[in-house]
């Protein structure tokens, strides 16, 4: 999903998307029980710091127990000095996602990060219905909803749909599109 996200940022002329991941904080034992994906050796851990290099967001995180995962908590509790100085304030961000099932939070886990970008004075940039009959769709597993891109991913086996990626792929492009309009 991340990956189709920076492909869909990257066709804006003159956005530049950088895949980012942040600092793990479970045990590999821990990650071996929840049978989470191999981290990508591809894509950089970032440093709270490094979201002043940027001029707007699309974070996506796995949802555990209904709301982000704790290692996506940890990064934006770093965030404080940060906050301190509002030094985000005013810069366009959403949010993407997986859950394992109907049941575990497609939206609730968007709806409670919203949090953190109110805090910051971030402003929060959803999907809305503007992905047209895409979002109506009800004859296949589709995650998602107005508030950005998801997916299933049931025990962690399940990989997006195309029509999931198609959607991840239409907000990467729309927040970008977004995002350029207030840089000016």
């Amino acid at each position: 999903m991340a990956r189709e996200i920076q492909r869909g940022a990257n066709t804006i002329q003159g956005v530049e998307a950088t895949l980012w991941q942040v600092p793990e904080t479970l045990s590999s034992s821990i990650l071996n029980k929840v049978k989470a994906n191999p981290k990508a050796d591809d894509v950089p851990v970032i440093l709270p710091e490094q979201l002043l290099e940027a001029d707007g967001f699309l974070f996506g995180f796995p949802s555990r127990f209904g709301v982000m995962a704790s290692q996506f908590k940890a990064f934006f509790d770093a965030t404080h000095e940060l906050w301190a100085t509002q030094a985000l304030a005013g810069k366009p961000a959403g949010f993407f996602w997986s859950t394992g099932f109907y049941g575990g939070g497609q939206e609730l886990a968007a709806f409670t990060a919203i949090t953190q970008l109110a805090h910051h004075g971030m402003l929060f940039v959803p999907l809305g219905y503007t992905f047209g009959s895409g979002m109506f769709e009800m004859g296949e597993v589709k995650g998602g909803s107005s508030y950005g891109a998801g997916t299933f991913a049931a025990d962690g086996s399940r990989q997006p749909s195309e029509l999931e990626l198609q959607q991840a792929f239409y907000q990467g492009k729309y927040v970008s599109e977004i995002t350029k309009k207030l840089k000016g």
